[in-house]
């Protein structure tokens, strides 16, 4: 962590762009991290960041110190991703997401098998819109009202989208599981 932060953090809320840097620097990677996973190609994650850089020197003034900056920071850069999606959501809408496999309802020992990486890389193949209501859902904890306000869709459509989203990733996991 940063030497002197709540000096750092002082500097933000003055526009000191060094201060700025300095945020940028120490937490771009932590950002990347959050908002990689939301975005269909690096540079898709990238704009996200750098909209929830924006977002954080435009709200730094709302940072209560006496709190973890890292819960407050990942908020908003989740927060920016979902916004970028909501954004992106005409071009999302434009594929075919009627598309399904039929899956049954075996139990896959698959997962016990598959790294974090490997899944998180098959969660990255699912179409825009059920890959959101996954990470929103399943990974970030969101519920189907909640991710129906911040993504301008119904709950019913949040809740197709997962049950297709889980679907998919089962397809996909067996497949993996038969070829490797």
């Amino acid at each position: 962590m940063l030497a002197n932060f709540d000096n750092v953090i002082r500097g933000c809320i003055k526009g000191d762009r060094s201060a700025q840097e300095s945020i940028y620097r120490e937490f771009y990677g932590y950002a990347m991290t959050v908002c990689l996973p939301y975005g269909n190609t690096e540079f898709e994650a990238e704009e996200m960041v750098n909209d929830g850089f924006m977002k954080v020197f435009d709200r730094i003034s709302s940072f209560d110190p006496n709190r973890a900056f890292k819960p407050w920071f990942r908020r908003i850069m989740i927060n920016s991703a979902i916004d970028h999606i909501r954004s992106q959501r005409k071009h999302y809408l434009n594929e075919d997401i009627d598309t399904q496999l039929s899956v049954s309802g075996e139990d896959l020992s698959v997962i016990d098998a598959i790294s974090a990486a490997e899944l998180m890389s098959k969660v990255q193949e699912l179409p825009p819109a059920y890959k959101s209501a996954f990470l929103l859902y399943v990974v970030e904890g969101f519920k189907h009202h909640e991710i129906a306000e911040k993504l301008g869709i119904s709950e019913g459509t949040s809740k197709s989208n997962l049950a297709k989203a889980k679907k998919k990733l089962q397809e996909s996991l067996r497949n993996w599981e038969k070829h490797g």
